[in-house]
């Protein structure tokens, strides 16, 4: 009675009530509809509120699944994933999502429990240094020390989180602010005179690219998931449509540009393809728009783009010269360069034997494969979900060789396709991932694409695909082995399969039967070609168990060390 009471006396512009109704109040305001969370004792006050709030909540069946069903949610959606954990070892099991959504760039605001602020210090039951421990792996985080500034931090969270480049924020929420009533202003004024992302470009840098681009004759774009993120695929077609620019693609930057179209290159780095790579070797202007320069897009930074001027787009400016030595650096929203650079209208460039030998590579250098009808090749799986998805999938992955297939053999023609996990490259990410990214749009045809091992470090949260009825098609690749680490120990280790090769896997397909879901074992083509018309259509979830040729390796390749240039199994 004494919260009823409260909430009738308030002063307009203020809302009053205990800690836990000003967050389900301010994760309204800002129209969140689906919360990740797990309860615990440090969190109870919370979930009392969310008992009957109106929110859309799914229990994960482990905290790092209800993190990386966020980052799915977020990457797909465009908004920013919520999650909630209690305090300790709930806090501390979303340590590794915080660190991959941080690396990939994902936007998310993530609640922790903590001990209520009385025992704070004295190692009191599950409590955990949340804030110590994840510096290092969030854009900002914080701790609520009152009931008034509630409304306050959750709105600058939301901002910090979806604003300038995305990443994850935290907030720690002590139980005993949870319970007490208090009063605070329903709409906060934030002021964050630290945190001012640059949106508009300078315009003599926009100049001088516009002018590099003229005289360019060999030029190329590396496109990013910044471009992403800035929403700002439809002006990077017309940029590359109006001054006939090629464009190389990175893993997270797939998407971004029309694989099947005359200007794309496709996927550059460490497993990209031959006249990517060899562009980015080649080319005298590099223009990256929204990538970091990463190892696996470079090898060899003494050999990469040797012979370029480089021009780098970021709205992080952290990011310009940080790895590669930046000649034109723009520090602005993709979206606000690129439609700069669509206005200057400038000189195209004359670089028709550029042209030529690029299309020349193309088509004398693909992806390639054996294939067999038995044992099934994964290469062409890949191109099978393709064909019976229309190539109009969302594709969601785990990390490892079947990763590497779906970005070489699912040429991606729309933005927010492709979920997977760059930077951290975290095994276990693919499953829940992709119940974000069902939830995020429920019509998609949603493929999860694992490998066996990855997919047992998340088995788990087929009770939530089932227990939500999401239609995801979850494709195993099935080499009974950690994949990409065996192709490491065949190609540097001589052959020594250190505990790489499993030995004892469960039966996938009773498995997913214990969970009520339905599923099939495939061993070759014919089968995989009956079973996926059967299949790819149905409202509902259906694990398909891919037994793929357990040595197959992923190529072409660049070995740690090596230049852009320097790829091995380019072609037969």
């Amino acid at each position: 009675m004494l919260q009823e009471a409260a909430f009738t006396k308030v002063k307009a512009g203020t809302s009053n009530g205990s800690g836990a109704d000003l967050l389900i109040e301010a994760l309204k305001r800002e129209k969140v509809e689906v919360i990740f969370g797990y309860p615990g004792g440090a969190v109870l006050p919370i979930y009392d509120k969310i008992y009957d709030c109106g929110i859309t909540h799914v229990l994960p069946r482990h905290e790092q699944g209800g993190i990386h069903a966020a980052e799915g949610y977020a990457r797909i959606s465009g908004k920013a994933g919520v999650v909630i954990a209690t305090s300790g070892p709930g806090a501390t099991n979303i340590v590794t999502g915080l660190a991959d959504a941080m690396m990939d760039s994902l936007p998310l605001v993530v609640f922790t429990g903590q001990v209520a602020t009385g025992v704070i210090g004295t190692d009191a039951f599950q409590e955990a240094d949340i804030l110590g421990i994840t510096t290092p792996i969030t854009k900002h985080n914080c701790q609520i020390r009152s009931v008034e500034e509630i409304p306050r931090v959750i709105k600058e969270a939301f901002h910090i989180a979806t604003t300038g480049r995305p990443g994850p924020v935290l907030i720690d929420f002590p139980k005993d602010i949870a319970a007490l009533i208090g009063e605070a202003p329903t709409d906060p004024e934030i002021s964050l005179p630290g945190y001012q992302p640059t949106l508009e470009p300078n315009y003599l840098q926009i100049r001088k690219l516009a002018e590099a681009v003229s005289t360019a004759k060999k030029p190329v774009i590396l496109a990013g998931a910044g471009i992403l993120f800035a929403k700002a695929s439809d002006l990077l077609l017309e940029y590359a449509e109006q001054q006939q620019l090629p464009i190389v693609n990175t893993l997270l930057g797939l998407g971004s540009f029309p694989a099947d179209h005359p200007l794309s290159l496709g996927m550059a780095g460490m497993h990209g393809c031959y006249t990517a790579n060899m562009a980015l070797y080649e080319c005298d202007l590099l223009i990256n728009i929204g990538a970091r320069f990463d190892d696996r897009l470079t090898g060899n930074l003494k050999h990469f783009a040797p012979k370029a001027t480089v021009a780098h787009i970021d709205i992080d400016p952290a990011e310009i010269g940080k790895n590669v030595p930046t000649a034109i650096p723009v520090v602005g929203d993709a979206r606000e360069a690129l439609s700069m650079l669509v206005k200057q209208d400038g000189k195209t460039p004359q670089h028709s034997e550029w042209m030529k030998q690029l299309e020349s590579w193309k088509k004398e250098y693909p992806y390639w494969y054996e294939n067999a009808e038995s044992p099934l090749k994964p290469q062409r799986v890949m191109e099978m979900l393709y064909e019976k998805s229309n190539g109009d999938g969302i594709v969601v992955t785990d990390v490892g060789q079947h990763q590497m297939w779906a970005a070489q053999y699912y040429p991606f023609k729309k933005p927010n396709r492709w979920v997977t996990s760059g930077g951290l490259g975290t095994m276990g990410f693919g499953l829940p991932a992709a119940v974000g990214a069902q939830l995020a749009d429920r019509s998609a045809c949603v493929i999860a694409v694992l490998g066996d091992a990855g997919f047992q470090m998340s088995t788990q949260e087929l009770a939530v695909i089932k227990e939500f009825n999401l239609p995801i098609k979850i494709a195993i690749f099935n080499n009974r082995s950690l994949g990409m680490v065996r192709q490491w120990q065949e190609i540097f280790y001589e052959e020594r399969y250190s505990h790489s090769k499993i030995s004892v896997q469960p039966n996938f397909v009773k498995l997913a039967e214990a969970y009520g879901i339905k599923a099939y074992e495939i061993t070759t083509e014919s089968e995989a070609d009956s079973i996926l018309n059967e299949v790819m259509e149905a409202n509902e979830p259906v694990l398909l168990d891919f037994r793929v040729a357990e040595s197959e390796n992923v190529y072409p390749m660049i070995a740690p060390g090596k230049g852009s240039h320097e790829m091995v199994g380019v072609k037969k």
